[in-house]
């Protein structure tokens, strides 16, 4: 067993989005044009320019980092590169409740291609789901995993999300905040510990917010566990609304082992939205996206600022 880790602070701008940006943002199914392809990638040429701004005024550039794929920010990903970002691509197949690789047999060229900071797949998994589908998943990750674990390569970022079952809904009488508070720490520590006995080996676990400060140290402690030491976590914002992420995110950095955030729809999706409906300009977008990231990066400095080390 090959452990890296990271244990340097992250505050991530995750802009990967693609399904929701085809429908979601622009109301397009089926196969893209190349100006409809172009209008993305101009959208996220945006936030990726927020983001900049918010370095230019003082956000942490060691700190930062961005999470974009290569689809629509092909281009951001050479300029990230050429700048010395710490910078994200992902290798999953976008909006799949299986994971499976963007490229296919192709992932290791793509990723070789790009060498990005961290390879990040986004896994939908449940401990108690469908054990087979749970098994193929994990076998491909395991794959991925030990690619990455190879000489040079990227770092591996998981993003872990935990969707309930039926039967489990069910014992919360379809509450999923009820789930969200009361089923889902439980299961994600489950869901840790079966990807690691089937030698899943991230260097960093992208979490799904939690309520509660000791739901937040036994992740980390699963996710330290067996000699992991150096392996850490970030938490996401999951689309929440500004105060909810910010519960989530001073929860999580009251918490040794808690390196940081992945905060986007949050950041920048209103603000793409008005600059798409031509409410506002250009540069006010990009403004509002800096703002709203140096704010989460400030919340979470200061959260993190008086924790005591575990």
């Amino acid at each position: 067993m090959i452990i890296r880790g990271y244990e340097k602070p992250l505050y991530i701008l995750p802009f990967d989005h693609r399904g929701s940006f085809e429908t979601g943002m622009f109301g397009w199914k089926g196969e893209l044009t190349a100006e409809q392809t172009a209008q993305i990638a101009a959208a996220k040429q945006v936030i990726y320019d927020g983001y900049q701004s918010a370095l230019a005024g003082g956000a942490p550039k060691e700190k930062g980092g961005i999470l974009v794929d290569e689809q629509f920010g092909a281009a951001i990903l050479r300029d990230a590169a050429a700048k010395g970002f710490t910078f994200a691509c992902p290798a999953e197949k976008s909006g799949q409740e299986e994971f499976d690789f963007e490229y296919g047999e192709e992932f290791a060229a793509h990723i070789e291609a790009i060498h990005p900071t961290f390879c990040k797949v986004l896994v939908r998994y449940n401990p108690e789901g469908d054990e087979a589908l749970n098994r193929i998943q994990a076998e491909r990750l395991k794959r991925l995993s030990d690619y990455l674990h190879g000489a040079n390569r990227s770092l591996f970022m998981f993003e872990l999300l935990v969707p309930a079952e039926k039967a489990q809904l069910a014992k919360v009488n379809g509450d999923k905040k009820a789930y969200d508070l009361k089923l889902r720490p439980g299961l994600m520590i489950g869901a840790i510990q079966q990807l690691q006995g089937a030698g899943v080996e991230p260097d960093l676990w992208k979490i799904e917010g939690l309520d509660r400060r000791e739901d937040c140290e036994k992740i980390v402690a699963t996710a330290k566990a067996g000699g992991r030491d150096s392996v850490n976590c970030i938490i996401l914002g999951r689309g929440e609304d500004d105060q909810k992420v910010r519960e989530w995110l001073a929860t999580a950095a009251s918490v040794p082992g808690f390196v940081g955030f992945a905060v986007g729809r949050t950041d920048f999706w209103q603000p793409l939205v008005d600059w798409r409906d031509k409410k506002i300009s250009r540069e006010a977008a990009v403004k509002q996206i800096a703002s709203r990231y140096r704010e989460f990066v400030d919340l979470f400095e200061s959260a993190s600022a008086g924790r005591s080390q575990a």
